[in-house]
């Protein structure tokens, strides 16, 4: 296969990352709208104060349910069909359902539309980063994944400041982002690794790859489980802090929309932090070690606030999201774990199922808050989600500079 000129190559690999990035943005914007725009849409429904946290709950798993069902879904397609492919169909899928979502008028309608969009944002990400880590150098694909993650995360401040405009218009506009890069992927290429597949006769996107080898299996439920805590901070310790918020007897009432947004400001900073140092010391393991630690320290901080303002909620939000700030190396982990020809299905069903790991998650915790109270609960479930994404961590592989042209044999692992 001949090899683009080096000129012709790079333009093409900044105008991939640029896209990638801009995809990522539009993805998280639809990903948190409903967190942001939960409490002011259900009140426009009617819904009382304690449905809103109970329909509130159901909306949010009924979206990672969609969204555990895409990730399945897409992965296949990138790897069968190419990863071009799940950028414009999950974008569009995703663009239409939050058009029709500033149009809801009952809560079954709110959820089986929810359903829709989290099916659509299951695709963008992990489309994205298998495209970028198979198109740059080992060398460098940590820096195009971390800009990749840096760009989009700032998609939830967009959400936010459009949601103060009214939540229909939120919904409205996260469509419209949406069909505008649309267009702007026309022109978008597939990698070469995937292209040298596609012409072989080797077994691609068979998800059952994963369940059919006891080792290969055990390396995929790790990669879900580093990134768990992370999930748990955002879904439920930051978008139910108005009910934190109550049992730290804050005198403020406590805003998830506002939380959100300060604490994806602080995980697009922590991302840069967590890529320039896996570059710096060449070690992914080592640097989700050393934020997981974090992240479990900022947890305390936050359910140790007694009588929390608002000043400190905006700076304990941003430094939870800092401590969290590994996305972007969890996801090049994942990708980095796997052969070219199941990769788009790792790369894109295992951050959903870290969404929807928030099911569980959310289910547990209601658990332990009704036996031990809500501050309690928080402790408990951060404490079991560290110590599991800990252990998960070590039992991986470091892949920093790994070749990643090579495939999945059926009967074994690469």
């Amino acid at each position: 296969m001949l090899e683009a000129a080096p000129s012709k190559l790079t333009r093409n690999a900044v105008f991939l990352v640029l896209v990638a990035s801009l995809g990522y943005f539009v993805d998280i914007y639809d990903l948190l709208v409903f967190s942001i725009v939960r409490v002011p849409s259900l009140t426009d429904l009617g819904l009382s104060e304690a449905e809103i946290t109970t329909k509130g709950q159901l909306i949010i798993n009924v979206q990672m349910a969609g969204l555990l069902l895409g990730g399945i879904i897409w992965g296949i397609v990138g790897d069968k069909m190419g990863r071009i492919k799940v950028l414009f169909g999950s974008i569009l899928l995703y663009s239409i359902a939050n058009f029709a979502n500033a149009f809801v008028v009952n809560v079954p309608m709110y959820a089986a539309i929810r359903f829709i969009a989290g099916i659509g944002l299951a695709g963008e990400l992990g489309a994205g980063i298998t495209l970028v880590t198979e198109t740059l150098s080992k060398e460098k694909r940590g820096y195009g994944t971390m800009i990749v993650a840096v760009i989009g995360l700032f998609g939830a401040a967009a959400a936010y400041a459009v949601a103060k405009h009214g939540w229909q218009s939120a919904y409205m506009v996260g469509g419209g982002l949406g069909i505008l890069l649309l267009f702007m992927r026309i022109g978008t290429f597939e990698s070469g690794m995937f292209q040298d597949v596609q012409e072989s006769k080797v077994s691609k996107g068979n998800f059952f790859m994963l369940f059919t080898n006891f080792a290969r299996f055990k390396k995929y439920i790790y990669c879900i489980l580093i990134g768990a805590p992370l999930w748990y901070v955002v879904g439920v310790l930051v978008t139910f802090s108005p009910e934190f918020g109550k049992a730290l007897h804050s005198k403020d009432v406590l805003s998830a929309g506002e939380g959100v947004f300060y604490t994806y400001i602080g995980i697009s900073i922590g991302d840069i932090f967590a890529g320039l140092l896996a570059q710096l010391i060449k070690s992914r393991k080592i640097t989700m070690a050393v934020f997981h630690i974090l992240s479990t320290v900022a947890a305390i901080i936050y359910l140790r606030s007694e009588g929390i303002t608002h000043e400190r909620f905006i700076w304990v939000c941003f430094f939870m999201g800092c401590s969290v700030g590994y996305w972007a190396t969890f996801v090049t982990i994942a990708a980095e774990q796997f052969g070219t020809n199941i990769r788009a299905t790792v790369t894109t069903t295992v951050p959903n199922f870290v969404r929807g790991s928030l099911i569980p998650i959310t289910l547990a915790f209601n658990a332990f808050k009704g036996s031990y109270g809500q501050i309690n609960a928080g402790f408990i479930m951060m404490g079991i989600l560290t110590v599991i994404a800990l252990f998960a961590l070590s039992q991986l592989k470091e892949t920093f500079g790994k070749d990643l042209n090579y495939i999945e044999e059926e009967a074994g692992v690469s």
